[in-house]
């Protein structure tokens, strides 16, 4: 028996929460993936401001269900413990917004940056990140990014099992596993047992273009098929990126999205309807 609960990073519908949660109800979604609110990164809040946020999700019936953060979106070679105290501040975040992921990162290499070299340096910090998830009852979810460590699915698995901790888990991606031209139902295959929460973003090979659920080569409806099989009970969180939207420079360090449409309710809804048919068929 399995159970998708649909979330998504509502940031992409607007940058003001009383739309973002407006629209999620609208679409019969209870929870989202904090990323940007108000203009502002989640990491970047305050317990106190967070609390306010709280407040005006609690009274939209919206529940969080991952803390979207940055945390280990930086370069490998960038000072490690001033990154260290926003984690534990952003731990702070995630229990007084009542959900027990953060969404997280392995750190950006640069070309001329040897990946066997820092391969140590990236699991010492996880770990020190992990750990002290773990002693807050924390989940630190890994999400597979291109131009991180941990961008291909046989990396994923080197972090997951070399730290080997069940506070350290998987987020799924399969648009940027396209982007890295990795096949992504091998890489479901190699990680089945990690992954604890699905981002619902499709691309193609081709141009490395973001399209809605199931046009591209992500193999969402195979990738979906696989995990109800498996008796998958979590959380599919939609990530379109169809559209730009505030933020979306800082969070996609190489890519030119000068020509791409502004994003928003219209393309969110697209992207809502493309899921929701494949979970329909899936019936």
């Amino acid at each position: 028996m399995s159970k998708f609960i649909l979330s998504g990073f509502a940031d992409e519908i607007d940058n003001d929460l009383s739309l973002q949660i407006s629209e999620m109800n609208r679409h019969g979604i209870g929870y989202i993936e904090a990323r940007g609110i108000n203009g502002k990164n989640i990491g970047d809040y305050t317990v106190e401001e967070i609390l306010e946020v709280k407040k005006q999700l609690d009274e939209g019936g919206i529940k969080v269900s991952a803390l979207g953060s940055p945390f280990g979106k930086i370069n490998i070679k960038d000072d490690f413990e001033p990154h260290f105290e926003k984690f534990k501040n952003g731990v702070e975040l995630a229990k007084a917004l009542g959900t027990k992921y953060i969404r997280a990162f392995s750190f950006f290499f640069t070309d001329d940056t040897s990946l066997e070299e820092y391969r140590d340096e990236v699991i010492a910090r996880v770990k020190k990140m992990v750990d002290y998830a773990t002693e807050h009852g924390i989940i630190y979810l890994h999400e597979n990014e291109k131009g991180i460590y941990g961008d291909t699915a046989e990396r994923c698995l080197d972090i997951l099992k070399t730290i080997d901790s069940p506070n350290l888990r998987a987020t799924f991606d399969p648009a940027n596993f396209v982007q890295c031209k990795e096949d992504t139902l091998e890489a479901y295959d190699m990680l089945k047992d990690y992954i604890e929460y699905m981002h619902i973003k499709d691309a193609r090979y081709s141009d490395d273009a973001v399209v809605p659920a199931g046009m591209g080569d992500g193999n969402v409806k195979a990738l979906l098929t696989k995990l109800k099989e498996d008796g998958y009970e979590g959380f599919v969180s939609l990530e379109p990126h169809l559209g730009h939207f505030d933020g979306l420079d800082d969070l996609e360090l190489e890519a030119d999205f000068s020509d791409m449409e502004q994003a928003g309710p219209k393309t969110f809804a697209i992207a809502v309807a493309a899921l929701k048919g494949i979970i329909e068929e899936l019936k």
